[in-house]
Protein backbone atom coordinates (compact mmCIF):
# COMPACT_ATOMS: atom_id res chain seq x y z
CA UNK A 1 0.00 0.00 0.00
CA UNK A 2 2.94 2.09 0.27
CA UNK A 3 4.16 1.55 -2.90
CA UNK A 4 1.21 2.54 -4.24
CA UNK A 5 0.41 5.59 -2.53
CA UNK A 6 4.13 7.08 -3.24
CA UNK A 7 3.29 6.45 -6.97
CA UNK A 8 0.37 8.07 -7.00
CA UNK A 9 2.53 11.11 -4.95
CA UNK A 10 5.06 11.50 -7.34
CA UNK A 11 1.88 11.31 -10.25
CA UNK A 12 0.32 13.99 -8.75
CA UNK A 13 3.94 15.99 -8.28
CA UNK A 14 4.44 15.37 -11.99
CA UNK A 15 1.33 17.14 -12.78
CA UNK A 16 1.64 19.99 -10.65
CA UNK A 17 4.78 20.68 -11.92
CA UNK A 18 3.01 20.94 -15.33
CA UNK A 19 0.36 22.99 -14.29
CA UNK A 20 2.45 25.58 -12.64
CA UNK A 21 4.72 25.67 -15.54
CA UNK A 22 1.37 26.41 -17.75
CA UNK A 23 0.45 29.16 -15.45
CA UNK A 24 1.27 32.74 -16.22
CA UNK A 25 3.69 34.18 -13.44
CA UNK A 26 1.34 37.56 -14.36
CA UNK A 27 -1.72 35.47 -13.93
CA UNK A 28 -2.46 35.34 -18.44
CA UNK A 29 -1.28 31.99 -18.49
CA UNK A 30 -3.14 29.73 -21.49
CA UNK A 31 -5.58 32.70 -21.16
CA UNK A 32 -3.28 34.97 -22.38
CA UNK A 33 -2.48 34.03 -25.79
CA UNK A 34 -6.46 34.63 -26.49
CA UNK A 35 -6.35 38.38 -24.80
CA UNK A 36 -8.31 39.97 -27.47
CA UNK A 37 -10.98 37.15 -27.64
CA UNK A 38 -11.85 36.61 -24.20
CA UNK A 39 -14.70 38.17 -23.60
CA UNK A 40 -16.41 35.91 -27.17
CA UNK A 41 -14.83 32.73 -26.53
CA UNK A 42 -14.72 32.78 -22.78
CA UNK A 43 -11.08 31.52 -22.20
CA UNK A 44 -10.56 33.37 -19.18
CA UNK A 45 -11.90 30.58 -17.14
CA UNK A 46 -9.00 28.63 -18.26
CA UNK A 47 -7.12 30.60 -15.11
CA UNK A 48 -10.01 29.70 -12.95
CA UNK A 49 -9.70 25.85 -13.99
CA UNK A 50 -5.51 26.14 -13.87
CA UNK A 51 -5.68 27.62 -10.37
CA UNK A 52 -8.25 25.30 -8.83
CA UNK A 53 -6.18 22.23 -10.50
CA UNK A 54 -3.40 23.60 -8.60
CA UNK A 55 -5.48 23.36 -5.99
CA UNK A 56 -6.84 20.25 -5.66
CA UNK A 57 -3.11 18.83 -6.69
CA UNK A 58 -1.44 20.38 -3.78
CA UNK A 59 -3.95 18.99 -1.84
CA UNK A 60 -3.82 15.52 -3.21
CA UNK A 61 -0.08 15.71 -2.46
CA UNK A 62 -0.82 16.87 1.23
CA UNK A 63 -3.40 14.31 2.51
CA UNK A 64 -1.29 11.63 0.79
CA UNK A 65 2.07 12.15 2.36
CA UNK A 66 -0.18 12.39 5.68
CA UNK A 67 -1.76 8.97 4.74
CA UNK A 68 1.63 7.23 3.54
CA UNK A 69 3.16 8.08 7.14
CA UNK A 70 -0.03 5.26 8.51
CA UNK A 71 1.64 3.10 5.73
CA UNK A 72 5.29 2.93 6.40
CA UNK A 73 6.70 0.18 6.58
CA UNK A 74 7.77 -0.91 10.16
CA UNK A 75 11.07 -2.61 11.37
CA UNK A 76 10.51 -5.86 13.88
CA UNK A 77 11.44 -4.67 17.20
CA UNK A 78 13.91 -7.05 19.06
CA UNK A 79 12.60 -8.50 22.56
CA UNK A 80 14.16 -7.15 25.24
CA UNK A 81 14.47 -10.53 26.21
CA UNK A 82 16.82 -11.45 22.99
CA UNK A 83 18.73 -8.20 24.57
CA UNK A 84 19.45 -9.42 27.01
CA UNK A 85 21.04 -12.26 26.11
CA UNK A 86 22.51 -11.27 23.84
CA UNK A 87 24.43 -8.63 26.04
CA UNK A 88 25.13 -11.47 28.79
CA UNK A 89 27.24 -13.13 25.60
CA UNK A 90 28.99 -10.63 25.21
CA UNK A 91 29.89 -9.95 28.49
CA UNK A 92 31.27 -13.65 28.66
CA UNK A 93 33.30 -13.64 25.93
CA UNK A 94 34.98 -10.67 26.62
CA UNK A 95 37.25 -9.96 29.50
CA UNK A 96 36.08 -7.85 32.18
CA UNK A 97 37.62 -4.08 31.81
CA UNK A 98 37.45 -2.25 34.83
CA UNK A 99 36.91 1.18 33.46
CA UNK A 100 39.27 2.69 35.69
CA UNK A 101 42.16 1.31 34.36
CA UNK A 102 44.53 1.88 31.80
CA UNK A 103 45.93 0.12 29.08
CA UNK A 104 48.24 -2.33 29.70
CA UNK A 105 47.27 -2.62 33.31
CA UNK A 106 50.08 0.44 34.39
CA UNK A 107 49.00 3.54 36.48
Amino acid sequence: MFVLITTIILIASILLVGVVLVQNSKGGGLASGFAAQNQIMGVRKTTDFIEKATWSLVAVVIVLSVLSAAFLPKNETVKSSELKGQYEEMQQAAPALDPNSTIGGEE
